[in-house]
């Protein structure tokens, strides 16, 4: 057991060596605004990115230590402008808050309802606003037939989606 331990965190830490160096190099390359072209998953998305923002292969390191870098990838791909600031901390945080989330969304109230809140900047005059259009979308999400099959990194995924929306509607001007 401790053999397969030592070489899983091994072939963990080539594979963070290998990406962070390939990230490395593409920092030298021109800036391709093409279609497709997006952020390096590893380097410039997730908790690595978020606290590593100028050493690109911490950040790498970091998102594969972390969460074997599930959460990089799924911002990546699902949107990849939310790889920075305070998008980054949002989604980190309904991630591994989402239940709790969940519960206080259901209650209309919470600790962490309204600091996802604050990490979006929503001013808390505006909260209630948000919160009622929150647990609206959330009700519809929960009722759907396959949400308690879906994966985790889905629910948090679809909640941050949803707070975002609330957020944009509820909160600015």
């Amino acid at each position: 057991m401790i053999k397969f331990k030592l070489l899983l965190t091994a072939s963990l830490v080539a594979t963070a060596l290998a990406t962070g160096m390939a990230a490395l190099a593409d920092d030298q390359k021109p800036v391709d605004k093409t279609p497709g072209s997006g952020p390096n998953p590893y380097a410039d998305c997730g908790i690595g990115a978020a606290l590593f923002t100028e050493t690109k292969w911490a950040a790498v390191i970091s998102n594969v230590i972390w969460d074997l870098g599930t959460t990089a990838v799924t911002s990546a791909t699902a949107s990849p402008q939310t790889c920075s600031g305070k998008t980054v901390a949002a989604a980190l945080f309904i991630h591994h808050t989402y239940d709790k989330l969940a519960e206080e969304t259901a209650s209309g109230q919470g600790e962490h309802l309204t600091t996802v809140l604050n990490i979006f900047e929503c001013n808390s005059v505006r909260h209630a606003n948000a919160i009622q259009q929150i647990r609206g979308a959330m009700g519809h999400a929960v009722a759907t037939p396959n949400y308690i099959d879906q994966p985790h990194i889905d629910k948090a995924s679809n909640f941050y989606s949803i707070v975002e929306n609330a957020v944009s509607a509820s909160c600015s001007g």
